[in-house]
């Protein structure tokens, strides 16, 4: 890979991974476009962007971490419903395809958005709900279904984590997103890339602008998120799901 090529690839990810720490997800929307542009097949693009996606967390955690606690009771909770969905869905995304399920992905996502913007006051305080064993139980079964999604599929499914957070257990969206980018970008992503890894191959000699750019990205959007609070992250989450949503359904017309 070239120099010019390194350069591309770090601000690609640097501009893609700061719009997702601070919307809770989206990284794939640029990453994984310019990976395929620039050669790679879908598979190793896929399993070199989640690989990359892991600094991201990494960045998001190390800011996130100063300013707020996360309950390691609802944490776990996370991480037990979210894990198993990943590994599923990476063990079944090279054998099946996924023109159909990305149609509905990028509809839903898109819907996401739309919800969102429609709810002027979603995600603006805070208001603990549905603590209760059923409760808790849907919950963490919708966090099954998105962790099947999170290790099939490219980008976008972090922001479901994040409305998800937001409208089901009433987080508001800047709490919200510090469980989806420290739970999700470093815990879900990296079975998911390890996962991957060990059926595809993953591109190393890309991987130091992709980290570099994932890295300094998690950390300045999660930056952003804390000092402009949740109007910010608001915005920031409907434009991504508007855009990932609209390039999957894009991508799965395209493909047909």
């Amino acid at each position: 890979m070239s120099f010019i090529d390194q350069i591309i690839l770090f601000f690609a990810s640097l501009i893609a991974n700061t719009l997702s720490a601070l919307a809770g997800g989206g990284s794939g929307l640029l990453q994984l476009p310019i990976l395929l542009f620039l050669g790679l097949s879908f598979s190793s693009a896929l399993a070199t962007h989640k690989v990359a996606s892991i600094a991201l967390g990494i960045g998001a955690t190390l800011r996130h971490l100063r300013e707020s606690r996360l309950n390691r009771p609802f944490a776990l909770l996370i991480l037990a419903s979210g894990l198993p969905g990943v590994i599923t869905g990476a063990l079944i995304i090279l054998n099946f395809d996924d023109q159909v399920s990305t149609l509905a992905l990028g509809i839903l996502t898109t819907g996401l958005g739309l919800y969102s913007i429609f709810k002027r006051d979603l995600g603006q305080t805070s208001h603990l709900a549905h603590r209760t064993p059923a409760g808790y139980l849907i919950g963490g079964l919708v966090l099954f279904i998105i962790g099947i999604l999170n290790g099939s599929l490219t980008s976008g499914t972090g922001l479901f984590v994040t409305l998800w957070l937001v409208r089901w257990f009433g987080l508001d969206y800047k709490t919200a997103v510090v469980y989806t980018l420290v739970l999700v970008g470093l815990f879900w992503n990296g079975i998911g890339a390890l996962t991957l890894a060990l059926q595809t191959p993953v591109r190393w000699d890309w991987l130091p602008a992709l980290l570099a750019g994932s890295f300094v990205g998690g950390y300045a959007g999660a930056h952003l998120s804390i000092i402009k609070g949740n109007q910010l992250v608001k915005r920031c989450f409907e434009v991504l799901t508007m855009a990932v949503g609209l390039k999957l359904i894009g991508s799965a017309l395209g493909a047909g």
